[in-house]
């Protein structure tokens, strides 16, 4: 059953479903933001993720790249006490690791949505091997997730499911690449 059948109406799934799954984005705090997200649903459902999302922003300092880099002891203890996100200490060192990778790539390329896109246009399994050579906890799935969330892979959206038929079309508008 695809995200498109279960999430259209429902409370918590619905909003993020029709207004951010598959939509292009490009600011640095949000890239980072849904990088983290995806990284803390493993093992977990998603909606147990969306449901503690305000708790991960306030915990993440807004999911400022740069804010998150400079966390050390006393912000990697505050955040395995925080109940209101995902204490599990791997996938807290992960998201401040990667926010050093993200900052020293924003530095080199102007911005992470810069690094992304100069990447190219790459299957799945190249982005597997990009994304594992500059970042922590980010396997085949989560990339997969991460990259369709933000409108980089194929897939986020079935073919029948109006939203995924909106992007397609203000793609085709703007010239960009189909994804």
């Amino acid at each position: 059953m695809s995200y498109c059948t279960i999430a259209p109406g429902h409370p918590v799934h619905g909003p993020y479903h029709d207004t951010e799954y598959g939509f292009p984005l490009h600011d640095d705090a949000g890239l980072f933001e849904r990088m983290i997200l995806e990284i803390n649903q493993a093992g977990l459902s998603w909606e147990t993720i969306l449901k503690k999302r305000d708790g991960f922003r306030l915990a993440y300092d807004g999911f400022d790249p740069h804010v998150v880099a400079g966390y050390g002891e006393a912000d990697r203890a505050r955040l395995l006490a925080d109940a209101r996100i995902i204490r599990n200490r791997l996938k807290v060192d992960a998201a401040i690791h990667n926010a050093q990778r993200v900052v020293a790539l924003i530095a080199e390329h102007g911005s992470f949505s810069a690094w992304l896109d100069a990447q190219g246009t790459l299957p799945k399994e190249a982005w597997v091997k990009v994304m594992k050579r500059e970042f922590k906890f980010m396997g085949g799935e989560i990339v997969g997730e991460f990259l369709m969330s933000i409108g980089r892979l194929p897939g986020a959206h079935v073919e029948e499911c109006p939203i995924g038929q909106h992007l397609r079309e203000q793609r085709t508008a703007s010239g960009e690449r189909q994804a």
